[in-house]
C-alpha cells in the first residue's frame, strides 16, 4: 500500500481518516464553525481529520449559480483555518496553473471527477510535492482508474489516493459499485469514499444538482464495511441555505450520529481481510 501523510494525518496506514467541511468556503465564520465542531468530534472518536472547502465551484450546473470567492479570498479563509485549528487542508484545483499556488496553503490537492483524466492537471498537481486525491469520474469503471494511478506514478506524485463518488446510471442518477472500492484499492493506493456527492442527482434540480440526503448513512455504512482509508463528507450547519450542494450536504448537527455508526463498523470490520 502506497501510504502517505497529509500534514500529520496518516492515509493508508490502517486507520480511517475523515475529510470534511462545507462544499464552498462561503465565509470565515462558516468554516471556523465547521472546523471547530468536526475537529472536536473526530478527536473524541479517534479519527484523523482533514478540513475541506472549495474556493471555486468551477463545474456548476448553471452559469447563474454561485461559484465562490475565488482563489485569493478562498485560500485566505483556508489559511485562517489552518492557523487557528492546526488542521491539514484539502481543496480542489481545476487548472494546471492553480496547482503551485494552491499547494502553498493546502496539504492535499484534490482533482475533480470531471477532470480525472486531464494529464496536464495531474502532472501539475504531482509537481507540487503534495499528495494528490483524484475523484473517479462518473463515466469511469473502477478498473479504469489504474491508468490514473500509473499516470501519477509516472509524474512522481508524492502520494496518490482515489475517491469513489458514484457512477452515472441513466439520466440524473448515480450508483455506487461497492466492490469497485476493492478494485481501486488493489492498485496499491488508498481509497476514499465520497458519501455526499454519491447521493447527488446530477442536474436533477434544473439549474442545480439534486440529491437524496437520506441515502448517505446507508452508503457510508456499506463503504466502511467494505474497507476504505478515508471518508469524505460535505457538512453544513444549515444545508438548505448552503450556496452549493444544498441537497446533499450532511447537517453538522447530525455529524456525531453518522460518525458514531462509522466508528462501530470500523471496530467490527477491523478483523476482516481487505483486498489491496
Amino acid at each position: 500500500m502506497n501510504s502517505f501523510r497529509v500534514g500529520e494525518v496518516p492515509i493508508g496506514e490502517g486507520g480511517l481518516t475523515i475529510i470534511a467541511g462545507p462544499c464552498l468556503a462561503e465565509s470565515w465564520e462558516l468554516c471556523d464553525q465547521v472546523a471547530t465542531e468536526m475537529k472536536g468530534l473526530c478527536q473524541e472518536l479517534g479519527f484523523g481529520y482533514i478540513f475541506k472547502a472549495s474556493y471555486d465551484k468551477a463545474n456548476r450546473t448553471s452559469a447563474g449559480t454561485t461559484r465562490g470567492a475565488g482563489i485569493d479570498a478562498g485560500l485566505e479563509i483556508l489559511a485562517q483555518v489552518k492557523a487557528k485549528h492546526g488542521l491539514p487542508l484539502t481543496t480542489d484545483i481545476h487548472l494546471p496553473d492553480q496547482a503551485a499556488e494552491v499547494a502553498k496553503t493546502v496539504d492535499l490537492l484534490q482533482i475533480p471527477a470531471f477532470l480525472c483524466r486531464q494529464s496536464d492537471l495531474l502532472e501539475a498537481a504531482a509537481a507540487t510535492g503534495r499528495p494528490v486525491n483524484v475523484k473517479k469520474g462518473q463515466f469511469l469503471a473502477p478498473q479504469d482508474t489504474k491508468n490514473i494511478v500509473e499516470k501519477l506514478a509516472g509524474f512522481h506524485a508524492h502520494g496518490t489516493m482515489l475517491t469513489e463518488r458514484g457512477t452515472s446510471f441513466g439520466y440524473n442518477t448515480l450508483i455506487v459499485d461497492m466492490p469497485g472500492l476493492e478494485i481501486m484499492r488493489s492498485f496499491g493506493v488508498p481509497v476514499c469514499f465520497d458519501a455526499t456527492h454519491s447521493a447527488q442527482r446530477p442536474g436533477a434540480g434544473g439549474t442545480s444538482s439534486g440529491g437524496v440526503r437520506d441515502s448517505i448513512p446507508a452508503m457510508t455504512r456499506a463503504a466502511v464495511a467494505v474497507g476504505i482509508d478515508a471518508l469524505f463528507l460535505e457538512v453544513h450547519p444549515d444545508p438548505a441555505c448552503a450556496l452549493s450542494d444544498a441537497a446533499t450536504q450532511w447537517p453538522l448537527a447530525r455529524a456525531r450520529e453518522l460518525l458514531e455508526q462509522v466508528k462501530a463498523i470500523v471496530a467490527s470490520a477491523s478483523a476482516l481481510p481487505r483486498r489491496g
